[in-house]
């Protein structure tokens, strides 16, 4: 791992405790919820993707998946939870978006994408599905009525549908009418799912959402990415065997390994530890060498930024850096910092977020550049326009509050912490 410069007892003192930066990751908040307030509400339902500006990128007939719909929820949810004029409203919308349209009232379950003529791809697939699961999550601890329905049915069709008691994970795709897909299992959707469970939990007190998740991680981060050196893997066969071989679309399924989603486990893990009473010794360690390994390798010491991929060699594959990595790393720094304090941790949180301010921030038009160039030139190769404001929301305000949980949970019993 590369060293942080020495701390000098002057700049010794955490970012995270000192005021002018927390002023400073409120406003970059607030920037983000005006940037996706402002014109991701689609009259006709659901939220419009938005181009470089802000503006939607297809007014007419726009695409929404389901994704992006919960993220939205789930983010002015947040927003609601700190006070934001105007989150109650998108959360009314995006709500009885995913429970009037994108639910499936037929065969059950919730259709992956939709446009102003019907399901433009109807498959029910697990990280959809785990994200409605956050979102519902989210709603209840507002007391959003919706939300009830919506978490006891998303809650039902994840437990009879997708979960497979035998490996302690979900299962990943199915048509309209559940007819399996295919043999592929990936290790995506169960971390986000890990991540809604834990949600779930925290809104209902329920342990069986918190048993999954832990399931979840033991299989995928104790027993695979233990034995890859803690390198997650990413694709396996219904059986949970990896495959190698594996090459999928590079949007969600790109071949090799993704450090981003190492960054990701790491916060995780830190939560799932705290959650659980600080019980399962093993994932505070896990935590440290996911976020070691991947500041190590999948760091790009000679640009900056996290390469997206890498090959089983540990050589960048996919050089392109977004946004999201850096996003997850700072929360996951955030979380090192409350539970592994180390100067180390400490340099790599301000690491990131120097790196995040010079290259990543749209200083022009709001949000965050998606993608740049390996040598970090904006680029758009794999994104246009802004993708939704999940990553980088969260990004700035893990930081500011207890790492003890999710934001649902810790900005409710912070007390006026900001």
């Amino acid at each position: 791992m590369t060293t942080p410069p020495a701390f000098t007892p002057a700049n010794a003192a955490p970012w995270q405790g000192r005021p002018y930066h927390r002023q400073w990751l409120r406003a970059q908040a607030d920037s983000l919820f005006d940037f996706f307030q402002a014109g991701a509400i689609n009259p006709k339902g659901g939220f419009f993707d938005l181009d470089r500006a802000g503006r939607p990128v297809d007014p007419q007939n726009g695409l929404r998946q389901i994704h992006a719909t919960a993220r939205m929820v789930h983010c002015f949810t947040i927003g609601s939870l700190l006070g934001r004029p105007g989150s109650d409203e998108i959360v009314d919308h995006g709500l009885a978006y995913l429970w009037g349209t994108h639910r499936d009232e037929t065969h059950g379950g919730y259709m992956w994408s939709l446009d102003d003529d019907g399901p433009r791809d109807d498959t029910k697939q697990a990280y959809g599905h785990a994200f409605v699961l956050l979102a519902a999550s989210g709603g209840k601890i507002l007391g959003h009525p919706l939300a009830y329905r919506l978490l006891a049915d998303i809650t039902e069709v994840l437990e009879t549908r997708f979960w497979d008691e035998g490996h302690g994970a979900v299962r990943e795709e199915f048509r309209r009418d559940w007819s399996e897909i295919g043999p592929y299992r990936g290790q995506n959707s169960n971390m986000h799912l890990t991540e809604a469970l834990m949600a779930a939990f925290e809104a209902t007190g329920e342990r069986h959402y918190l048993d999954k998740a832990e399931r979840i991680a033991d299989l995928i981060i104790n027993r695979h990415a233990r034995a890859l050196d803690f390198r997650v893997a990413e694709h396996f066969d219904e059986n949970w065997v990896l495959d190698r071989d594996y090459r999928g679309a590079d949007m969600f399924r790109p071949a090799g390994s993704t450090p981003g989603h190492w960054l990701e486990w790491s916060r995780l893990l830190l939560q799932l530890w705290v959650l659980g009473g600080r019980t399962v010794s093993w994932l505070p360690e896990a935590a440290e060498s996911l976020f070691a390994q991947a500041v190590t390798i999948g760091w790009d010491h000679a640009h900056g930024g996290f390469y997206y991929t890498l090959d089983w060699e540990s050589r960048p594959a996919l050089t392109d850096k977004l946004w999201w990595p850096v996003n997850e790393g700072i929360g996951a720094t955030a979380f090192l910092n409350a539970h592994r304090p180390s100067a180390v941790h400490e340099g790599w949180y301000r690491r990131l977020w120097d790196f995040s301010a010079n290259h990543l921030l749209d200083t022009e038009h709001g949000g965050w550049h998606p993608e740049l160039s390996e040598t970090l030139a904006v680029a758009q190769r794999l994104f246009t326009g802004k993708p939704d404001i999940y990553h980088a929301l969260q990004a700035c305000l893990i930081p500011l509050f207890p790492a003890e949980g999710s934001l649902t949970r810790v900005i409710p019993e912070a007390k006026g912490a900001l």
